[in-house]
């Protein structure tokens, strides 16, 4: 009885076709892009940001980029390295020097508590009620 029903369904010898679960693109970008062509594009990126007035240098070699600058805004440097790592960097080393002022800033907000932004309608703080009382 169980010969009758291997011979019913598929014969042992058989080899099924294995389907491809994963589009033939998804493996060209595992694929190393030349360093040039990665450097172009990274600036590229910067160039189209808004953190373009920052002017850094870019380099890139075995698909590593390396950032170099001076900002007075500490988001531009995680803003920067996220751009090369979108742009096609494997790894991004960061030496983008952030002003002491842009640190003093920072600092000086994360101190205060909630960013003006976070505030909900209808919250008064210290300043607006200084406005009102105007």
């Amino acid at each position: 009885m169980a010969a009758g029903l291997g011979a019913a369904t598929t014969p042992v010898n058989t080899v099924v076709p294995v389907r491809r679960t994963t589009a033939p693109a998804a493996h060209a970008r595992l694929a190393p892009r030349p360093d040039a062509e990665v450097e172009q594009s990274i600036k590229v990126r910067l160039a189209a940001s808004k953190i373009s007035r920052n002017h850094f240098q870019v380099h890139v070699q075995h698909g590593v980029a390396t950032l170099e600058g001076k900002t007075d805004v500490l988001q531009h440097k995680g803003t920067a390295t996220r751009l090369a790592k979108s742009a096609g960097a494997t790894q991004v080393v960061n030496h983008i020097a952030v002003s002491q002022a842009a640190k003093d800033k920072a600092a000086k907000n994360l101190a205060t508590g909630r960013r003006r932004a976070q505030i909900k309608r209808g919250e008064t703080t210290a300043r607006s009620e200084k406005r009102t009382i105007q």
